[in-house]
């Protein structure tokens, strides 16, 4: 199913990208200028392999083609996620049958410091405050504990495993499939707002 631009509001067909800002966090749209980044920290099988479309390995091309298309939908929102100017990792939103889907990474060297999560709150907040989605769902592979707790820590709800397709492995996975409502996401936003810049 595919959302028609007839039945949303004006403000989401003038829609652009703003600037998040968390604690220790900036989420912004990506550039031309951070291909370099995400390819060098998307290129390890670890990260790949925990994502349902980064392919392994992973070069400057998948990454300016990426870049290519973000941002492009109505209602889709794609972020890079940096530290201190750095660029640690990507996260976004895409329309999907309906819903609403988000998505995540952090580049190996920021593991562990929390920061998945934090990105993940601020997306939420946008994804269901600017954005207006209703209900938003995500995926983390069994094999993936960390990410499924923070989908937990997020408020998203377990509701089944499913297989899907891993570019990075060239196969299929069995995926735990999450969800999350905007009736929830009011009542959990004790983690703070999140501050737009642009």
């Amino acid at each position: 199913m595919t959302l028609s631009t007839q039945s949303l509001p004006q403000r989401l067909l003038d829609y652009c990208v703003p600037v998040l800002e968390t604690e220790r966090l900036v989420l912004r749209a990506p550039r031309l200028a951070d291909v370099k980044a995400i390819a060098r920290l998307a290129n390890d099988r670890r990260v790949a392999e925990n994502t349902a479309r980064i392919p392994y390995p992973y070069h400057v091309d998948d990454a300016e083609q990426f870049l290519a298309g973000a941002n492009r939908q109505v209602g889709e929102a794609t972020f890079v996620i940096l530290r201190e100017g750095e660029l640690i990792g990507m996260c976004g939103v895409e329309p999907r049958e309906g819903t609403a889907e988000i998505g995540y990474w952090i580049g190996v060297p920021h593991w562990n410091r929390g920061y998945a999560t934090e990105a993940v709150r601020a997306l939420i907040d946008h994804a269901f405050g600017d954005i207006e989605h209703d209900a938003l769902q995500a995926g983390a592979r069994v094999s993936n504990p960390v990410s499924r707790r923070v989908l937990e820590k997020c408020g998203f709800q377990w509701t089944g495993v499913g297989l899907y397709r891993i570019r990075a492995i060239n196969s299929s996975a069995p995926l735990d499939r999450f969800r999350l409502d905007r009736g929830l996401w009011a009542s959990l936003k004790a983690w703070g707002r999140v501050r737009e810049m642009a």
